[in-house]
């Protein structure tokens, strides 16, 4: 049986469209053999993932996406096959909570001085686990009718410079990857090049994420482009990092974006699963 591997997805425990048994129908649906859910910043759709999982007979890992900060850049570490009732990680989920929830307040404070009133409080009722993220003020936007699209809500509110932009310091990177460690799980830096940086920037990056302990970085994304697949297997190689794949499934509203998607781990780097099966 060929397996089919997608390691960094979202569920509405954090700011994807379904729920966890939702999603993990969809996996099975879309083939998917070995799924992990990596909602930001949140364990708690877990549980209930699991248990749709085992059901299906789909290899399910518990995984987490920690935001973490890099000097003055906001990165994203995913956790893979972690325990999540690690004291460790209960700490640091619980940091960045509260620092979700003040710099949602300020969001809806900007939306507010701009004639966009009641922000707040629409964007609790649609965290249902408490994970604020930017997405959800970007729905409340297209429900009120202030933007048409999500992406149109970054652009014109959301997005970094924008109006209702708020900056944030996360968690240290060190802070991030030792919490997922303890957990015993492994660190995995998601997205590289999203992060726009120029290739030395990217080798600095690399160099103290590798440092800090991660294992690992993602090589194929559901954003999928051969010439950085390319790019990214070179940097894995460079920096002995084993190569993880991940859809980052949102919603099914973005069909171009799919579970399971993907293309294919070059044979050359070793697939991150090998570090735990």
């Amino acid at each position: 049986m060929t397996q089919i591997y997608d390691l960094h997805c979202h569920s509405n425990a954090s700011d994807g469209a379904l729920s966890p048994t939702e999603l993990v129908k969809r996996a099975a649906e879309k083939s998917v053999t070995n799924l992990a859910l990596t909602d930001h910043d949140t364990i708690s759709g877990l549980a209930e993932a699991k248990s749709c999982a085992d059901e299906l007979h789909i290899n399910f890992i518990n995984g987490i996406e920690l935001s973490a900060q890099w000097e003055k850049l906001g990165v994203h570490i995913v956790g893979l096959n972690i325990n999540p009732e690690t004291e460790s990680l209960h700490k640091i989920i619980a940091e960045l909570h509260i620092m979700r929830t003040e710099r949602a307040e300020k969001i809806a404070q900007k939306l507010a001085k701009k004639g966009i009133p009641d922000a707040f409080a629409a964007v609790q009722k649609m965290a249902t686990n408490e994970t604020i993220t930017r997405v959800h003020f970007a729905n409340f936007l297209v429900s009120q009718g202030h933007v048409e699209s999500i992406p149109k809500a970054f652009d014109n509110y959301l997005g970094d410079g924008k109006i209702a932009y708020v900056p944030t310091t996360w968690t240290p990177l060190e802070n991030a990857v030792q919490a997922i460690q303890k957990a015993g799980g492994i660190a995995v830096l998601a997205h590289p090049l999203r992060y726009k940086l120029t290739a030395t920037r990217i080798k600095k990056l690399l160099s103290a994420f590798k440092k800090a302990g991660g294992l690992s970085m993602e090589i194929v994304t559901g954003r999928y482009n051969p010439d950085e697949v390319r790019i990214l297997t070179n940097y894995a190689k460079q920096f002995e990092l084993t190569g993880s794949v991940g859809s980052d499934f949102h919603s099914p509203v973005n069909s171009w974006i799919e579970l399971g998607k993907l293309a294919p781990l070059c044979k050359s780097i070793k697939p991150v699963w090998e570090l735990w099966q």
